[in-house]
């Protein structure tokens, strides 16, 4: 298996995208870094527990960051 990186296009809302933006930042990563890291965190999970991270996964997201 190869440790070559694929690119992915990825569309988030702006809401979402802020509050990742944000997040990044307090954690010293990029924006791509965070949702790398994020999604590495998910699978590591899934693969521990055999379960998504929330039963909700596909509700719309409502996030308040101001």
């Amino acid at each position: 298996m190869s440790d070559e990186k694929k690119q992915v296009p990825l569309r988030l809302s702006q809401k979402l995208y802020n509050a990742v933006a944000a997040w990044a930042a307090d954690d010293f990563r990029s924006v791509n870094g965070q949702i790398e890291y994020l999604l590495t965190e998910c699978v590591r999970q899934r693969k521990k527990d055999g379960k998504y991270v929330s039963e909700t996964l596909d509700e719309p997201l409502d996030i308040d960051i101001s």
